[in-house]
């Protein structure tokens, strides 16, 4: 990192705005600060010289002064467990909305890109993330492909990683989803979590208790965010670990673990969205969200605050964020009040970043040109694909359904009586059983996974997308063969996105030109095309509010209990590909 040559004598100004002899460049004064090492709240000044806060109190000058009286000041919100693609935006077109509800720093695992391009995309998030006035750290994926079932566009060995570790953004070892890798102590797991033993390890251990869960933890992993009740919550607190408590558009977690935290704990707690939908995030907000419903189900706002400033900063060994105090980078979010989190302003490192709850820096247009050609359509060699290659043969015996959990990641799986027609395996609309199939899109090789599903609501028509965590191959589900086909075909020629379609018609699709993960259009437009296929979804009979997030995630191998991935399906408690008959 290149030396700041003129560091001796910022720093020697800073101190003299600190003890009031020069002017600070920026007081925001009589604000409600609330002090997140204390869990104080008390009215003060805050005073900031070159990006850095110099003091809190009264008696300050300012180059420039904004009166906040009635307001209250936090830290800029960290999130310290994020997946920018779940969002469908670049990240520079994503960091105005998420500035916009007061979030300063994200921690982000970019396995998805890495899933299609490898370290090269991995360089792109950490390339388009260096323009924005936001901080976006990553975390080096661990787990590319997720596991030996699937067909991923890209193998992250050791090799791959080291080439990461002198990254000064990367800040260690993404969730570590092979559980079983660890417990067996498979060599190339070995050495990838050998490799960041001085670095930060992050954790993914659904449902893991007991000796196994201590001899995960032994491998210097630290953090969990897969914990779905309170027991596995204080398993992981008293073991050790740093609970993330995941509040996202599929796993919502909150309600069940936020009881748990206590005075005694709550350092040990996080507040993380992992994924965040475009529409979600609209309609609901970010980590001020987050605040909102944890105070309103119970938590003092300043223990809130600290689970999304103070707690991840420190974890992650972020110096100098997390807190208003002298020292800290000038990362701060005034909010209207401390119920309904409303933001007023954000400042990022002393810079007026948001206004009235508005971004106020950099257009559209400018964050545009930064997207290069070769990001656009990555990773899209698909065989050819005919109805033929979606037939299921009916022979008679039950089969395995994958059943939808609504709210949840995880599925269930059941025994079923299929449908039949014509001696094939045919969509059962009246049980909401829809077929599903998983079509491989990085290497053309051919495979295609083909399943059942209980729980998607369509009642015709079909849809599809290139969004199917973690491999991200094609995957498609609906009530004609004819229609699945069409749906698979057109993400096919869009190189990326998602489509609903009823008989011959497509009804709304959206582009996905990087990687067949992210746009780099607004989020304004965005939220536009997303809504399309909601009302599209909506027309052809299904209920729920998010389908496509959940499809995505029926193709999750790690992710209990059932799962179909281009290879077949996958029983996650086994972690083998079982047959569709039984």
């Amino acid at each position: 990192m290149k030396k700041d040559i003129n560091m001796p004598e910022r720093l020697k100004n800073r101190i003299l705005a600190a003890r009031k002899e020069i002017a600070s460049d920026l007081v925001l004064k009589g604000g409600n600060l609330l002090n997140v090492f204390s869990c104080e709240t008390y009215e003060a000044d805050i005073a900031i010289y070159d990006g850095v806060i110099v003091g809190t109190g009264t008696g300050y000058r300012g180059n420039t002064e904004i009166d906040i009286r009635g307001k209250w000041v936090t830290p800029g919100l960290i999130d310290g467990h994020l997946h920018i693609e779940s969002s469908m935006l670049v990240p520079s077109m994503l960091a105005p909305e998420l500035l916009s509800h007061g979030t300063t720093t994200i921690v982000s695992d970019p396995h998805e890109i890495a899933n299609v391009l490898g370290v090269d995309g991995i360089r792109f998030m950490l390339d388009d993330s260096s323009r924005i006035p936001m901080d976006i750290f990553f975390m080096a994926p661990s787990c590319v492909p997720s596991t030996h079932l699937e067909t991923s566009g890209a193998v992250l060995d050791v090799s791959s990683l080291s080439s990461l570790t002198y990254e000064p953004r990367i800040l260690g070892l993404a969730e570590m989803m092979n559980f079983p890798g660890v417990l067996s102590g498979d060599r190339d797991v070995m050495e990838k979590i050998a490799l960041f033993q001085d670095k930060i390890i992050d954790g993914h251990s659904p449902g893991m208790t007991g000796s196994d869960l201590q001899a995960y933890i032994s491998a210097g992993i630290r953090s969990d965010h897969e914990s779905t009740d309170r027991s596995e919550g204080i398993l992981k607190i008293k073991n050790g670990m740093i609970l993330m408590i995941r509040e996202g558009t599929s796993a919502k977690n909150m309600a069940d673990l936020l009881p748990l935290v206590n005075s005694k704990n709550s350092r040990r707690c996080c507040l993380v969205s992992d994924d965040l939908h475009p529409l979600d995030l609209k309609k609901r907000g970010h980590l001020d969200f987050a605040l909102k419903k944890a105070v309103s189900l119970g938590l003092d706002a300043a223990t809130a605050v600290q689970l999304v400033t103070l707690n991840p900063s420190e974890y992650f060994g972020l110096k100098n964020i997390g807190a208003i105090a002298p020292g800290y980078k000038a990362d701060i979010a005034v909010f209207n009040d401390m119920k309904d989190f409303e933001i007023d302003k954000v400042y990022k490192n002393g810079d007026l970043v948001v206004d009235g709850g508005k971004p106020v820096y950099l257009s559209a247009g400018e964050t545009k040109r930064h997207i290069k050609k070769s990001w656009r359509a990555g990773g899209f060699r698909v065989s050819p694909v005919s109805v033929e290659d979606l037939r299921i043969p009916y022979t008679g015996k039950k089969v395995r359904v994958i059943n939808v959990v609504p709210g949840q990641i995880i599925t269930k799986a059941s025994i079923e009586t299929p449908k039949e027609r014509g001696g094939y395996i045919i969509s059962d609309i009246e049980s909401d059983i829809l077929k599903l199939c998983v079509v491989e899109r990085h290497k053309g090789t051919g495979n295609i996974g083909l399943g059942l599903v209980k729980g998607l609501g369509l009642a015709r028509g079909a849809i599809a997308s290139s969004v199917a965590h973690d491999s991200h191959n094609i995957i498609a589900a609906g009530v004609r063969d004819e229609e699945i086909l069409l749906s698979i075909n057109t993400v096919k020629e869009m190189a990326g996105g998602q489509v609903v379609v009823c008989g011959d018609t497509i009804l709304a699709q959206l582009p996905l030109e990087v990687a067949g993960l992210m746009s780099a259009c607004s989020f304004e437009e965005m939220v536009r095309q997303v809504e399309s296929l909601k009302k599209a979804v909506s027309d052809i009979g299904c209920p729920l509010d998010d389908p496509f997030m959940l499809l995505s995630f029926l193709a999750l191998p790690v992710i209990p209990e059932l799962k179909l991935t281009d290879r077949g399906l996958i029983d996650v408690e086994r972690f083998e590909i079982v047959d569709l008959y039984c």
